[in-house]
């Protein structure tokens, strides 16, 4: 809590018959949050049923039904007291037989882009740790995620895209030429690519000028957005015109080969000059803590509280030095960062700055002890 008032938070969490977990039921305060406890535990389940109360498929990107706790597969079921805006919202979101998750605020039926208006939650994992030197769309979906952050209907806009490229790529597939069936696919696509692109540059946006006001440990990125080939057309109409004029080569390709899914984020240690991908890996990893806060402070600046920060594994990582600038930076944005390692020595920088959750394992499963 920052100057004694409390920011978005959770402050209660029930966890029912979700990965690991039976049932586990956390009363907080507001204070970040470090779980220690062994390997294998149930730690980073806490971690992702945090994720899901905000929109899309969490930190793990799993589906509905691989969230479901074996061997029962009955359906999983989440619900907290979410302090957002002043005020606290019952939240609840669950899934039976694998279906798709649903969503309750205060008992009524709810939609993700509902839930992104209360809750925003960022995140840091260790599968995050090679985004520089793996493929564009991990890069991709890391910075729609932190677009997502900013503007919660980007979600909708992409959904909306992909499910309209998908049918486009389908009709290539098949050889169709008819453009009666294209029309209308590619002026959805447009309408919508325009938007993801010009939501990612916002974001973009917002990270730069974060980063530039910021007096932080950790580097800073210079973060552009390029495409594979050639340029993003500039307005809806230039995509729906790419779009129709790219139908030959596409359907040669079996594929779209034009629009936002073929961006890329490129980054460079600002300090050095050296592109993200040619770092050492302490350096890479402290690039994506840089951007995670970052993200926290200019969500701060722009809705007045900080996101919900969940660090999965990150003090492991860091030298004693950077890990307790980073519980600071944490704590002077009033952030509720949720953060597991292995032991509570990674976390004794934090002190009573933070509640401590310790997670074992036993006969019916993880056990969740404050």
């Amino acid at each position: 809590m920052k100057g004694g008032v409390m920011g978005l938070a959770l402050t209660e969490l029930t966890v029912s018959h979700f990965r690991s977990h039976k049932l586990a039921r956390l009363s907080l305060d507001g204070r970040p949050v470090a779980i220690h406890g062994p390997n294998g535990a149930g730690k980073t389940n806490i971690l992702e049923a945090v994720s899901l109360f905000s929109p899309g498929r969490g930190m793990r990107r799993a589906s509905a039904a691989e969230m479901t706790r074996r061997p029962e597969a009955l359906g999983w079921k989440l619900s907290g007291l979410l302090h957002s805006q002043g005020q606290n919202f019952e939240i609840e979101t669950w899934s039976e037989g694998g279906a798709a998750r649903q969503v309750r605020i205060d008992g009524k039926t709810a939609t993700q882009i509902d839930l992104g208006k209360l809750a925003r939650v960022v995140w840091l994992v260790p599968s995050m740790d090679r985004l520089w030197i793996e493929g564009a769309e991990g890069r991709r979906r890391f910075l729609d995620r932190i677009a997502l952050s900013f503007d919660p209907s980007h979600a909708e806009a992409s959904l909306t895209y992909e499910k309209a490229m998908r049918e486009r790529n389908r009709l290539l597939k098949e050889q169709v030429r008819d453009a009666h069936w294209y029309a209308a696919l590619e002026g959805q696509m447009a309408e919508m690519g325009h938007r993801i692109h010009a939501a990612r540059l916002a974001a973009l946006h917002h990270l730069r000028v974060a980063q530039d006001q910021a007096e932080t440990a950790f580097p800073s990125a210079e973060l552009e957005l390029v495409q594979t080939e050639g340029a993003m057309p500039e307005t809806a109409e230039d995509l729906r015109e790419a779009l129709n004029e790219s139908r030959f080569r596409d359907l040669a390709a079996g594929r779209t080969l034009v629009g936002p899914h073929r961006s890329d984020l490129y980054g460079v240690f600002a300090a050095k000059g050296v592109p993200a991908k040619d770092c050492s890996t302490g350096e890479q990893k402290a690039l994506l803590v840089s951007l995670i806060l970052s993200n926290a402070r200019a969500l701060a600046a722009m809705v007045g509280a900080p996101p919900i920060v969940l660090l999965d594994e990150v003090a492991a990582h860091l030298d004693a030095g950077r890990r307790a600038a980073l519980y600071d930076e944490i704590c002077a944005l009033g952030a509720q960062a949720w953060m597991t390692g292995t032991g509570p020595e990674l976390f004794e920088e934090l002190g009573d700055r933070a509640q401590s959750l310790v997670v074992s394992e036993s006969d019916e499963g993880s056990v969740v002890a404050i």
